[in-house]
């Protein structure tokens, strides 16, 4: 009886796998209604665009595509060359010119038109301040500049930020012998939140360019291991109602320094117009 029930479930077993097989065998081969073999579409690939996030990119080293030749800001995009090094992967995807790959970059494979360049929304940048404040000849008006008529100091974003990285981050620049040129020095996959220029301080009446005596010590603090948006610290945009210990206007402004003595009276060095509000 045992044997019967063995023998029972083992015919199950083998005609449930010639299904399964049968079946994947039917989808594979499944025609478009033109009668051609179908497009590697079929496999639920995106060719409208260039994935970096994919599981065969997103392995590979970013040097291997975005080799750097020169100080550029611009990074040097793969493909010039025949193709390379996309067709080390691709090899057989190039040769057919039909090839829904070509879609990725082109607009027009028979004329080469290219598609423009997407904006880079997903890199997240990995810049550590702990890290460059203690080099040699790198302080925050190495990176930061005046802006807003110098209300505010400038944060670099975009291909520009790379002329002021690329002083030091040269082709090919080593650093205790690990290579800090490549893309992913300062880059990984993941969301891009831009870090704003705009802060509280500055709707109090702030200017950095009416503090610039001020050290920038004296207000911020490096904070080592934190997240990009919180590395520096930010003092309180406030005086009179500051919490007493906190880093805030009042730590110079605090009648003494600031004002001499107890006099309030010049309240406009900080306060114009007749909407400021705290």
């Amino acid at each position: 009886m045992r044997k019967l029930q063995l023998a029972v479930i083992s015919t199950i077993i083998v005609a449930t796998l010639g299904y399964v097989l049968q079946s994947g065998a039917t989808t594979a081969s499944t025609t478009t209604p033109s009668g051609q073999a179908p497009t590697q579409t079929t496999e639920g690939l995106d060719y409208s665009k260039f994935l970096h996030s994919s599981r065969n990119h997103a392995r590979l080293p970013c040097l291997l595509c975005h080799r750097r030749e020169s100080n550029s800001p611009r990074p040097q995009l793969p493909g010039k060359s025949q193709h390379a090094p996309c067709t080390g992967c691709h090899a057989q995807q190039f040769s057919n010119s039909d090839s829904p790959i070509c879609s990725i970059c082109h607009t027009d494979v028979k004329s080469g038109a290219l598609k423009s360049f997407p904006p880079l929304k997903s890199f997240r940048m990995k810049f550590d301040h702990s890290r460059h404040v203690g080099m040699q000849g790198v302080n925050c008006a190495t990176c930061h500049r005046p802006s807003r008529g110098g209300v505010a100091l400038s944060i670099p974003a975009g291909f520009n930020a790379h002329v002021t990285c690329y002083r030091c981050h040269t082709p090919r620049a080593q650093s205790q012998g690990r290579d800090i040129s490549s893309c992913s020095t300062c880059h990984q996959l993941g969301g891009y939140r831009r870090t704003p220029e705009y802060a509280q301080a500055f709707r109090v009446g702030f200017n950095h360019a009416k503090h610039q005596k001020a050290n920038c010590n004296e207000c911020h603090q490096i904070r080592a291991g934190m997240p990009q948006q919180r590395q520096v610290t930010s003092p309180a945009p406030l005086n009179h109602h500051a919490r007493a210990g906190s880093k805030s206007c009042m730590s110079c402004h605090d009648g003494k320094r600031a004002f001499g003595g107890d006099d309030f009276s010049v309240c406009k060095r900080c306060h114009t117009g007749t909407k400021w509000r705290f």
